[in-house]
């Protein structure tokens, strides 16, 4: 349960595009691929009002490839950069590998609602912050933000010189309480100061064929983007390319049916959770398939010596895999991460395997 893939058969379209490849023996390189620009640009509109062209669309193999290459252009080792946790754990890696400090502004918590610390990131980006990689659809606590924070955002990375980078890898998947809204379209300003990062990779569960695209609309954000290698275009997937070509363009049938089968699932975890005895704290996420699960309150939780021993008692006792919620900042000890983009048979046996492990703590 704790990995970003979806327990759904493939698209249609998405399959026949890969056999084509295969039955035309073509497992070459990655060239260009038109198609993939203009099937993302056309998705934009249609799905977010936001108007892009594909000559602002740049392809490289995922999101945190791309986020590296285009925080090299911008950092040197030791540098800062923002995060929000409890957020993406690879977050902290790519961190790691440029060889700068993460600078944490936790999001802010209320009642399992999570929000922006405006007055703190402002706070850290006087410090001194050069980039906020930005989380939105957030992963793992499932918030989508509002137009209005992310325009408030902008307009404070643009006082401080910050540049956004914005992980929207999630974005295709937001239920219908929320409007999506691409960073780079919250405001004028939001143009000039982000650069987003997006793929069709988790929406419709094609993680392992290695393709994501770069938007940049700003002119100096633009110049950033022209400064990665060439040579990250074609180290992406021909064969995810062209499956992200057919996802964007003719699978959005197939992603609305798999939006109303995870709307179904959110609350059907939901009140699986509410009928155990143990005070699981819950809230349906606005996007994504992740459960945020707060165990802070579970009583016998608390009596462990460590909170980060339960994801080790669910996988032995429980034979359930969870992300223990540590790994996602300290702000996320206490929680576990699942996955329920899954059958509801699955759902609620990962339920049963975790209320047999807090009665046996």
């Amino acid at each position: 349960m704790p990995f970003a893939v979806m327990d759904f058969e493939l698209s249609e379209p998405i399959k026949k595009s890969l056999i084509d490849l295969v039955n035309n023996s073509d497992a070459g390189y990655l060239g260009k691929i038109p198609e993939l620009g203009q099937s993302l640009t056309n998705f934009a509109a249609d799905r977010w009002n936001w108007k892009i062209t594909p000559e602002d669309i740049k392809i490289c193999p995922d999101v945190g490839v791309g986020v590296i290459e285009v925080c090299r252009q911008i950092v040197k080792p030791g540098d800062q950069i923002m995060i929000n946790t409890p957020v993406y754990y690879n977050f902290f890696n790519w961190i790691k590998e440029l060889n700068c400090k993460p600078y944490d502004v936790p999001l802010i918590e209320n009642q399992l609602t999570y929000s922006l610390d405006l007055e703190k990131i402002a706070e850290g980006y006087a410090s001194g912050v050069k980039v906020h990689i930005l989380c939105n659809p957030h992963n793992p606590v499932g918030a989508v933000f509002s137009q209005l924070d992310l325009a408030k955002l902008a307009d404070l990375a643009d006082q401080f010189g910050v540049v956004i980078a914005a992980d929207e890898i999630h974005a295709p998947l937001t239920y219908k309480e929320k409007s999506f809204t691409p960073f780079l379209n919250s405001s004028e300003v939001a143009k000039e100061v982000g650069i987003s990062f997006l793929s069709a990779t988790k929406s419709w569960s094609i993680a392992g064929l290695k393709c994501a695209q770069i938007v940049a609309v700003g002119e100096k954000t633009r110049q950033i983007v022209a400064g990665i290698p060439t040579a990250v275009h074609s180290r992406a997937s021909l064969f995810g390319a062209v499956a992200s070509a057919a996802a964007y363009g003719e699978s959005k049938d197939w992603l609305d049916s798999v939006i109303a089968q995870l709307d179904q699932s959110r609350s059907y975890l939901g009140g699986l959770l509410s009928e155990l005895e143990f005070d699981i704290g819950y809230r349906e996420p606005d996007g994504g398939y992740f459960g945020w699960l707060d165990l802070r309150s579970v009583d016998k939780f608390k009596n462990l010596n460590s909170r980060e021993d339960l994801a080790e008692l669910l996988l032995t006792h429980g034979k359930i895999a969870v992300a223990p919620g540590h790994l996602y900042g300290p702000s996320g000890t206490g929680f576990i991460r699942i996955n329920f983009a899954t059958s509801f048979e699955i759902i609620e046996e990962s339920v049963k395997r975790i209320k047999s492990t807090l009665e046996m703590i």
